[in-house]
């Protein structure tokens, strides 16, 4: 039996026993009832019949007073005995006389009830007290709640049969219906472990309904479309890496054919063919660090530390400064310098990231074209903000909603150096650090990235 079937069988016995079990228990509370109904009925007539017998028979002696309890349709027998056991009745009695009806003619127990046989047939007795020192014993056929409570009993036992099949059936089309719903996600599950396309989707049958079963369908759903969009981003950086790759790989081929054959170079020729093989060879390796990172699609756990921003942002642009002479780096802390929590050496890839796409847009000619790089606290007990702005082309507005996406490169930048994964990786450390990277238009043209960072704790 497969799993599947395992929990329906399951599920279907367990609907089916509680419901058999209440089926049961109302049956039999329901013959209790009916029972307990039926001897009180008759307790009622003993009582009555005993007050009937003490009113007309006044005075009478011991011995029997009415009845032979032989016939169904008779009224009811009852006799007279004396607390003492010798004092004999005038004629035979025709109830049985026990040692607790000397005790209730003495006055020493309450009257009782007792179930007895006579002549043959069941009855029930009423033993109260009749005159100081003697007791009246009254009897009844009981043949008729016999009878009733038989009747009662078989009915029931029908209806608690009728129960445990109705309990049944209702179990089978509870766990068919109640796990539908499981037996579509199953399928689901099977047909993308087997086919490897996390597209297909679990139809809910009344999505507007709030259940647990529909609840973990719609989960389930949106794992789907998370998975899915890990898959299409997977599929698409390895897409763009190949394609990437492709013309610096290229172009390492060739540089390497030209020195494998050095012989039929000059000295000059060399030279710029093993340098320009360098500069490929450090471009690839950085492109391939890059693509190892970011396919993680998660930063490493490292132990975070308290970083001063001010400090480390100005010596990221006396780098950036170093790396870019000819593009003016202009930067501005406050005295206070904010400290923020995080990992120094990602912070500083964030911020050199930063800087350097700000470089490439502001080469040219003129100061005008400078980097600027501000770290300031925009109101008390707010987290630190990090702006970095060039005076290039700026940002168009089509571009504006892709700039942080893997290996997309804008239509100024497609001229310039790079591979198209700075940004991506500014953000993947941003939100590491719990911090926010946006891209605006800066007044008076230009790009501005803002960085803010969560207030410390």
């Amino acid at each position: 039996m497969s799993g599947r079937h395992l929990l329906r069988t399951r599920l279907a016995l367990a609907v089916t026993a509680s419901a058999a079990f209440a089926a049961v228990a109302m049956c039999a509370g329901a013959f209790v009832v009916v029972r307990s109904a039926l001897y009180h009925q008759l307790d009622l007539n003993l009582t009555q019949s005993a007050r009937l017998v003490s009113s007309h028979n006044q005075g009478a002696g011991l011995g029997v007073l009415a009845g032979e309890c032989e016939f169904l349709a008779a009224p009811a027998c009852a006799e007279v005995l004396d607390a003492d056991p010798a004092a004999k009745p005038p004629q035979r009695g025709l109830l049985p006389v026990e040692p607790a009806a000397r005790e209730v003619a003495s006055g020493e127990r309450a009257p009782y009830y007792t179930d007895i046989t006579v002549a043959g047939y069941p009855a029930r007795m009423l033993t109260t007290g009749y005159a100081p020192g003697q007791a009246l014993q009254v009897a009844l056929r009981a043949d008729p709640v016999e009878e009733g409570v038989e009747q009662a009993a078989r009915r029931l036992a029908l209806a608690a049969a009728a129960g445990v099949l109705l309990a049944s059936v209702l179990g089978y089309w509870v766990s068919r219906t109640g796990l539908a719903p499981v037996t579509r996600l199953t399928a689901t599950a099977e047909r993308i472990a087997a086919t490897r396309d996390p597209r297909y989707r679990i139809e809910l049958s009344r999505p507007g309904r709030e259940d647990e079963i529909t609840r973990l369908a719609g989960s389930f759903n949106t794992m789907l479309g998370e998975l899915e969009q890990s898959v299409t981003a997977q599929r698409r950086l390895v897409a763009d890496a190949s394609h990437e790759l492709r013309t610096p790989l290229t172009a390492l081929r060739t540089n390497a054919e030209l020195l494998a054959r050095a012989d039929r170079l000059t000295p000059e020729q060399t030279a710029r063919a093993s340098a320009a093989l360098g500069r490929q060879l450090r471009e690839v390796t950085g492109l391939v660090g890059d693509l190892i990172e970011l396919a993680r699609d998660e930063e490493p756990q490292q132990l975070l530390e308290r970083v001063r921003l001010g400090a480390l942002v100005e010596h990221c642009a006396r780098g950036a400064q170093e790396h870019w002479p000819a593009v003016p780096f202009r930067w501005s802390v406050p005295e206070v310098d904010p400290v923020v929590a995080g990992v120094p050496t990602r912070l500083s890839r964030l911020i050199g990231n930063l800087l350097d796409n700000a470089a490439k847009f502001s080469m040219g000619e003129g100061d005008g074209l400078r980097v600027e790089v501000e770290v300031k606290v925009p109101f008390p007990g707010g987290g630190p903000e990090l702006t970095v702005r060039d005076h290039g082309p700026g940002i168009a507005e089509k571009d504006l909603p892709y700039v942080f996406d893997r290996f997309y490169r804008a239509g100024a930048a497609r001229a310039l150096p790079g591979s198209g994964l700075g940004l991506a990786m500014a953000r993947q450390i941003a939100l590491a650090h719990g911090a926010e990277l946006v891209a605006e238009h800066a007044p008076g043209g230009g790009a501005l990235f803002r960085l803010t960072f969560p207030p410390e704790p």
